[in-house]
C-alpha cells in the first residue's frame, strides 16, 4: 500500500510543476552536492597528494579524517547554518566538511599505493620531486582518487537532504513534510527520488574515471581468460 501511495505521489502532475516541483528541487539539491564535491576537492585533493607525496603527516591526518567521519550530520549543518547567520553558506560549509574525509583518504591512499619501484625507477631517471608527482603518482593513483569522489558524491547526495530541515528546498523536503503529515507515500516517494539521483550520479562518475583513469590501469577481461591488469606506463619507462 505504501509502495502505491509513493508511485501515485511521484506520477501526480502536481509535484512536478511550480517552485517546489520534483525537478526544481532535484536542481537545488544538485546545485549544493556540486558545490559541496568541488569545494571539498579543492581543499583535500592537494592536502592528499602533498601528505601521500612527502609522507609527512599521515597520522595527523588519518586521525583528522576520522575524527571529521564521526561528527553528526544534523547537528553540524544546523550549527554552522545558525553560525553563518542563516542562508545557504553555512549548509553548503557542513557538506563541503563531511566530504573532505572520503577524497582526502581516496587521494592519500592512491598515493600511498603507488609501487614504489615504479618511483624509484623515476627518481632514477632524473625526475624531480614534482615531475614524479605528476607524470607516475598521480596517473597510477587516479583509480582511487576517483574512487574517493564518487564515494564523497554519494554521501553528499544523501546529507544535503538535511539541508531542508533549515528551510532549504532540497530532495529533503517530501521526507519532512511526509513525516510531518504521516503521509508515508510522499516519504518513500522522496526516498526514491534521492536514490535514483545518487545512482544515476555514481553512473556518470563511473563513466568519468574510465575516461580518466589511464587504460593500462584498468583491468580487461579477455573471453576464456582470468582478469589481470596489464603492464603500467609512466614516464617512458614500463614497470
Amino acid at each position: 500500500m505504501i509502495f502505491a501511495d509513493a508511485f501515485a505521489w511521484l506520477v501526480d502532475p502536481v509535484n512536478w510543476t511550480g517552485s517546489k516541483s520534483i525537478p526544481v528541487r532535484v536542481g537545488v539539491h544538485l546545485l549544493y552536492c556540486l558545490g559541496a564535491v568541488l569545494g571539498a576537492a579543492a581543499v583535500a585533493v592537494p592536502l592528499g597528494l602533498y601528505v601521500g607525496h612527502t609522507g609527512r603527516g599521515g597520522v595527523v591526518l588519518v586521525g583528522a579524517g576520522n575524527a571529521l567521519r564521526a561528527l553528526p550530520t544534523l547537528g553540524l549543518v544546523t550549527f554552522l547554518y545558525l553560525v553563518a547567520g542563516g542562508g545557504a553558506v553555512g549548509v553548503l560549509i557542513g557538506l563541503v566538511v563531511l566530504a573532505v574525509p572520503p577524497i582526502l583518504a581516496g587521494t592519500y591512499a592512491g598515493i600511498q599505493d603507488v609501487d614504489r619501484g615504479v618511483v624509484d625507477a623515476a627518481r632514477g631517471m632524473g625526475m624531480t620531486g614534482a615531475q614524479r608527482l605528476w607524470r607516475v603518482e598521480v596517473p597510477n593513483a587516479l583509480p582511487l582518487l576517483v574512487g574517493g569522489l564518487r564515494n564523497a558524491t554519494l554521501q553528499v547526495v544523501a546529507t544535503a537532504s538535511v539541508a531542508a530541515y533549515v528551510g532549504i528546498e532540497t530532495l529533503g523536503r517530501p521526507l519532512l513534510d511526509g513525516l510531518r503529515v504521516l503521509d508515508y507515500g510522499q516519504f518513500v516517494g522522496g526516498a526514491v527520488v534521492i536514490a535514483l539521483l545518487a545512482v544515476v550520479l555514481d553512473v556518470l562518475l563511473a563513466g568519468l574515471g574510465r575516461l580518466v583513469v589511464p587504460a593500462g590501469l584498468r583491468l580487461r577481461t579477455r573471453p576464456g581468460r582470468r582478469e589481470k591488469p596489464v603492464t603500467v606506463e609512466s614516464g617512458g619507462s614500463t614497470a
